[in-house]
């Protein structure tokens, strides 16, 4: 059969860091073996769905470059339709016949009497805290009665003393015992199905051939593998992925404030998306060789579901920021211009600037940037603040000869017409030449007297930016305290 493989979110949330990595590792896997990726919207849970929740899982896939073959915005009339909304009296139509069969059982317990029955079975200490089938036990008149109440569930009859095996294609073979399981809930009392029902009539009917998600659903695995078996029909080969962990070792949530979790975070701090793809794809994955700066054709290339790590993968967030810094390099000026200029608009920092005086600035931090946001605190960091000499900057600016150096830079300055880069240079060359002075002891005076700092991009360059009037203002403020 072909390849077929889906990615399955709930409206429930935006698309983040884990369900991303379900989406790629499924993508991966189905352009590898030319099959088909879908991604299908399980929307069941009315109550939790947020408003514009599908519409960004969708947007940030794209927007990744997980572009997905079927979905509700690329439909296969064979497999539609794709939300579970739309798809209810498909699931009604195959749980009336486990009920036909006696596969399956309604259930008229109420809340209460089954939260009562397993607080009995928590007390007695009971090994398995499982429904007693007691509306399988009731009287044809008992039943009688109850369905004039219209209020049931359906539960599907769980065999007893079966054990499902299954060769995962990450954990190898894993087993359950049925008798560890319990009659579980395939329809709710307001006739949506449960999820571990809805998702085998789905992935049957759209004929998928392999399911790979999260471990948590690990334990889901044998009561779909059970309702596969009642119909007859033929289960996907399932794979579960290790956990995403924090450096610690600790699950990463979503909800952990010192990690960035939801992709539209990440396109808005102006994170490269063919960086985010790459980073992603190794967090439980590792290609052959050594390196792993890779391009999408090439992950996919290389993608081998036997190289899956059956490790927790760890969210390093230096990595993270070495790739897209990485990816950031390759940017022409021109990207690399439209990733930043949103964030210094924000902040009114090219407010009256002219293009070239824009452009300068962002090519300065070219080498630098992890992110287009990065811009910000690193022009605050080198073109704002009051200017001011540290204990350190002092010690290296009182040497025998600094003042002189500094003096005779400034008059060079003065000197030039053109405040440009090129005219800057010459003049810290003639500087020198004119002070017998070269290198180290050259370029940091000079720096730390119209900067104040003394490290920093290209001296030539900041000093263009920055602007003849502030650089001879700065001078001036250092040969006062090198004069007091």
């Amino acid at each position: 059969m072909k390849v077929r493989v889906r990615y399955a979110p709930s409206p429930t949330g935006y698309l983040h860091i884990g369900n991303t990595r379900t989406a790629l590792f499924n993508y991966l896997y189905a352009k590898k073996h030319g099959g088909d990726f879908v991604v299908r919207i399980e929307d069941t849970d009315i109550a939790r769905n947020v408003l514009g929740g599908e519409e960004s899982q969708l947007k940030h896939l794209k927007w990744l470059g997980i572009d997905y073959d079927e979905s509700v915005d690329k439909v296969n009339p064979k497999y539609a339709p794709y939300r579970q909304l739309e798809r209810i009296d498909i699931y009604k139509k195959y749980a009336q016949e486990l009920v036909d069969r006696g596969l399956a059982y309604k259930c008229y317990c109420t809340e209460e009497e089954l939260l009562a029955e397993r607080g009995g079975l928590t007390e007695e200490k009971s090994s398995h805290i499982h429904y007693s089938r007691r509306c399988l036990k009731r009287t044809p008149e008992e039943l009688r009665e109850l369905e004039k109440s219209a209020e049931f569930t359906i539960r599907f009859k769980v065999p007893e003393n079966k054990t499902y095996t299954f060769n995962d294609i990450v954990k190898g073979e894993v087993s359950f015992s049925s008798n560890d399981i319990g009659d579980w809930v395939i329809v709710k009392r307001n006739g949506i199905p449960t999820y571990n029902f809805a998702v085998v009539i789905d992935d049957h009917l759209m004929d998928i051939t392999h399911v790979l998600r999260g471990e948590e659903h690990i334990t889901n695995t044998p009561k779909q593998i059970g309702l596969y078996e009642a119909f007859g029909w033929v289960p996907p080969t399932f794979g579960h992925m290790t956990l995403i962990v924090k450096e610690d070792g600790k699950k990463l949530s979503k909800r952990d404030p010192n990690y960035v979790a939801f992709i539209s975070q990440y396109e808005e701090m102006g994170y490269l998306p063919e960086a985010l793809f790459n980073f992603i794809s190794l967090l439980g994955w590792s290609p052959e060789g050594e390196e792993e700066i890779l391009s999408k054709s090439e992950i996919i290339e290389k993608f081998d579901e036997k190289r899956l790590s059956k490790s927790p993968a760890t969210f390093d967030k230096n990595k993270l920021t070495y790739i897209n810094n990485r990816y950031i390099k390759e940017l022409s000026i021109e990207k690399l211009v439209a990733l930043c200029r949103p964030h210094l608009t924000k902040y009114h920092i090219i407010d009256g600037r002219s293009e070239e005086w824009i452009n300068k600035l962002i090519e300065l931090f070219h080498d630098r940037l992890s992110y287009g946001a990065e811009i910000v605190p690193l022009y605050q960091e080198f073109f704002e603040g009051e200017f001011g000499i540290d204990d350190e900057e002092l010690t290296l600016i009182t040497q025998d000869g600094v003042r002189e150096t500094i003096e005779a830079f400034k008059n060079n300055l003065q000197n030039i017409t053109e405040f440009t880069e090129e005219f800057i240079q010459t003049a810290i060359k003639s500087t020198g030449k004119e002070m017998k002075v070269k290198g180290k002891m050259l370029y940091m005076p000079v720096r730390i007297a119209t900067t104040s700092k003394i490290h920093g991009p290209e001296l030539p360059k900041v000093l263009e930016l920055l602007g003849k009037e502030m650089v001879i203002e700065n001078l001036d403020k250092t040969l006062s305290i090198l004069t007091a």
